[in-house]
C-alpha cells in the first residue's frame, strides 16, 4: 500500500488525499495517517515543482565528471562543489571519475564557467563533460 502511495505521489506530489485514498481505495484520514508515517520515516523527503528548464531560461543541460586528486578530502570537495551555481544534482560514482554532477545553465559560456569554478577547487584534478543534446525523459515517474 505505502509502494502504491510512494508511486502515485512521485506521479503527482499535488494530488489531494482524497484522490489518493480513491486510487488506492483506503479512506482520506487513513492515507493522510500513512503519508504522514511515510514524511516523519524519512522516505518523503519532500515536494517540489517540475518546471520546464528552457522556460526558465536554463537551455544548457550537462554532466560533469570530477575526477579526484589523490590527496582529497570529500568532504571539502563536495562542501565547495555545493557553492558552484548552476550544479543541480551530484553523484558519488564508482570509476574514474569520483563525482557526476548534472548542471544547468543558460548558456556555453556559462557552461565554460561552471566547469572553470570547478577545475578551481582544491581537490579536483580535472573534468569531463558531456553536454546533453536532447532530454527524453528525466525523473521515471508516472
Amino acid at each position: 500500500m505505502d509502494r502504491h502511495l510512494i508511486e502515485l505521489l512521485r506521479a503527482n506530489g499535488r494530488a489531494s488525499y482524497a484522490e489518493l485514498a480513491r486510487q488506492v481505495g483506503l479512506s482520506s484520514p487513513a492515507v493522510h495517517e500513512r503519508v504522514g508515517k511515510l514524511e516523519a520515516a524519512g522516505v518523503i523527503t519532500g515536494y517540489r515543482a517540475v518546471i520546464e528548464p528552457g522556460a526558465v531560461g536554463l537551455d544548457v543541460t550537462a554532466l560533469i565528471g570530477v575526477i579526484e586528486s589523490d590527496s582529497v578530502d570529500d568532504t571539502g570537495l563536495e562542501a565547495a562543489m555545493r557553492e558552484v551555481p548552476g550544479i543541480e544534482d551530484c553523484w558519488r560514482v564508482a570509476g574514474s571519475e569520483g563525482y557526476v554532477l548534472k548542471v544547468r545553465v543558460a548558456d556555453i559560456p556559462a557552461l565554460e564557467a561552471t566547469v572553470n569554478a570547478l577545475n578551481r577547487i582544491r581537490g579536483v584534478a580535472r573534468t569531463r563533460t558531456t553536454v546533453v543534446l536532447s532530454t527524453k525523459w528525466e525523473g521515471r515517474h508516472g
